[in-house]
């Protein structure tokens, strides 16, 4: 079953990989070896599509420094067509909409209109990013100018947590037209049961068809790479940070514990009848951490399958 069909039937078990584009910075040549070695790594992995994140600044976010410096990355649509194009499988381009104008936005929904595609929209990184073009006005320029493109969200469990409003926020983003979501790097297993528990609540006293969400998994190999996921805002309960930050092998570790997450999680939204799914990235672009990822992705899947046999 294609990507289309198992988000339109809402099923649960899709299964992503995300990454970053290469940096802009770099000459023709190396972005071109450096997607070799990408295509050759996913080329056979049993993933429904692909995930290109769209990077943003960020540095309004947060007051602490950025633990590595921004580098502006390769348009990933750009990166896509002109790098990945071996790749056949379905490509989910990450959209940071306040940072296009309504005609930028237009443009490129209104690209290949024939293409069957599709995106996540993401909102401004803070409140006091400066914007272009909100989120709400991003979902009804792309079902007018686009309605064949498939576009999702993001979901921030941890967000619950201090304001109980998620999954609020979640149902307004599927009534504005949002078919998928992605949530943030899952580590605090609790945020998202509490999530989990309250979307799948309301959808049932107000009959509203849940959609699949995707938990997010992002191993952690080094403290360099925690650092950078704390400064991303990915949560971690402490006693889960110590027993990294203090393990002989914090990879191995960290491997072991997003598998242990996810299927808890995944228990949790079976129960339920919430369909769940997994995208996989690395946030670091060592090559052990990157490799790790690719097989979790294998691991997760065997999992996935075990459990919906």
């Amino acid at each position: 079953m294609q990507l289309s069909d198992k988000i339109r039937n809402r099923q649960t078990g899709i299964i992503t990989y995300g990454m970053t584009p290469p940096k802009a910075s770099y000459p023709p040549e190396q972005i071109a070896e450096i997607a070799r070695k990408q295509c050759e790594r996913l080329e056979g992995l049993p993933i429904d599509g692909l995930i290109l994140y769209d990077v943003q600044e960020e540095s309004d976010r947060i007051e602490q420094d950025r633990p590595f410096p921004y580098l502006r990355t390769v348009e990933p649509t750009r990166y896509s067509s002109e790098y990945l194009s071996r790749l056949k499988l379905p490509k989910i381009i990450y959209r940071c909409v306040g940072k296009y104008s309504g005609t930028e936005l237009a443009e490129w929904l209104q690209a290949e209109p024939e293409q069957e595609r599709f995106s996540v929209f993401v909102g401004a990184s803070s409140g006091k990013q400066e914007v272009t073009m909100s989120l709400p006005a991003a979902y009804e320029l792309s079902r007018t100018a686009n309605p064949k493109l498939t576009f999702g969200g993001v979901v921030i469990p941890e967000r619950h947590q201090t304001k109980g409003d998620e999954h609020l926020r979640i149902a307004a983003k599927i009534r504005g037209g949002c078919r998928f979501f992605i949530s943030q790097a899952a580590y605090n297993v609790e945020a998202a049961k509490d999530f989990l528990s309250d979307y799948y609540y309301y959808c049932q006293q107000h009959d509203i068809d849940m959609v699949p969400i995707l938990i997010n998994l992002a191993p952690c190999g080094s403290e360099k790479t925690l650092d950078f996921m704390k400064w991303l805002g990915i949560s971690m309960p402490k006693w889960l940070e110590n027993d990294l930050k203090h393990s002989n092998d914090v990879l191995d570790k960290s491997i072991r514990l997003s598998q242990k997450i996810f299927e808890e999680i995944f228990e949790f939204g079976l129960e339920k009848g919430i369909p769940l799914g997994c995208s996989v990235e690395s946030v670091s672009t060592r090559k052990v951490e990157i490799e790790a990822s690719i097989q979790l992705v294998r691991d997760i899947k065997a999992t996935i399958e075990r459990r919906l046999r």
